[in-house]
């Protein structure tokens, strides 16, 4: 079987291509409608949703991937379990799963199948993709507005202060969506700072009850795999976190793990219904706030709203 070969182009060719497609892209975000900050589940839905509403929404990832611990379940089991009715998500993202035999209601699905979907679903929408790139600090106007984030390469951090001093770059944005999971980064500034009160957050610090920062060569956990949070207890913090998702300060909403955290709600282990459900509602919140007239986000168990009289 013979093969005619590639299309012709040089080492700089290639090198241009990039460069110039990535910064084209990137200056057009420098100031854009929201910022998302963190690239799991719930940040992914909460982007898919804004976009495909015509948002222009960024998502800021620290790591080279997307996804967060959507790629598996519990104890490296690349299982997920989503409780009804957030497997209308699944549906929208056309994910199979089926039933577990424990519990009604409590779906499985394949990790892998139901990640890449969700990040194929939020940039075909057009959500744009900053990854290997971390939130350091944000951007504030009168009365600690939250008016954008302040980042830099993700490997800087990772190196000795002695070799290197990269300064950071900001980005603005009319809000900003903290999902960045457990350590709820971006409420923990305003927390800091004493502009917003994160019981959650208060609590991890007063206990140093911090994520794990075992180093290299150490066995064991010194901190905690999930700070700030009461114990697991899936069914009382799966319908807390998509209740108490939203608005923290002005320019500042909060979604999935991150709003477990500010609240010190009760943590909800291997199950991943509220992660989607808090993203979309994140989503519908973001709308409102910034006052598109666009249609609503599709809430899945959401109570139907009273009649006007």
């Amino acid at each position: 079987m013979s093969f005619s070969g590639f299309s012709d182009a040089t080492e700089a060719q290639v090198t241009n291509a990039i460069a110039r497609s990535w910064g084209d892209e990137f200056l057009d975000y420098t100031d854009t409608d929201v910022i998302v900050v963190g690239g799991g589940p719930s940040g992914l839905v909460a982007a898919k949703e804004l976009a495909e509403r015509g948002v222009d929404v960024m998502v800021v990832e620290k790591n080279n991937y997307l996804g967060g611990g959507f790629w598996l379940g519990g104890f490296l089991m690349n299982k997920l379990t989503v409780r009804e009715p957030a497997h209308r998500v699944l549906d929208e993202l056309g994910v199979p799963y089926e039933e577990a035999e424990e519990a009604d209601g409590l779906q499985l699905a394949d990790g892998p199948h139901a990640c890449s979907a969700l990040i194929h679903a939020a940039c075909d929408a057009g959500a744009k993709i900053q990854n290997m790139t971390e939130f350091t600090d944000i951007v504030v106007r009168e009365d600690h507005e939250v008016s954008g984030i302040v980042m830099n390469w993700s490997p800087v951090h990772a190196l000795p202060r002695e070799l290197t001093c990269v300064d950071p770059i900001a980005v603005e944005s009319d809000l900003v969506i903290d999902a960045t999971g457990h350590d709820a980064v971006v409420v923990s500034k305003l927390q800091e700072r004493g502009v917003v009160d994160a019981p959650g957050i208060e609590h991890a610090d007063e206990h140093e009850a911090g994520m794990d920062t075992t180093e290299d060569g150490e066995y064991g956990a010194p901190g905690h795999d999930s700070p700030g949070h009461d114990s697991m207890w899936i069914a009382d913090s799966e319908d807390k976190v998509v209740e108490y998702t939203g608005k923290i300060h002005d320019g500042l909403l909060t979604c999935g793990l991150s709003t477990a955290t500010t609240h010190g709600l009760t943590r909800m282990g291997p199950t991943f219904g509220a992660m989607l459900l808090s993203g979309k509602r994140a989503a519908q919140v973001a709308i409102d706030e910034l006052g598109v007239e666009a249609p609503g986000v599709d809430m899945p168990g959401a109570s139907p709203s009273p009649a006007d009289d």
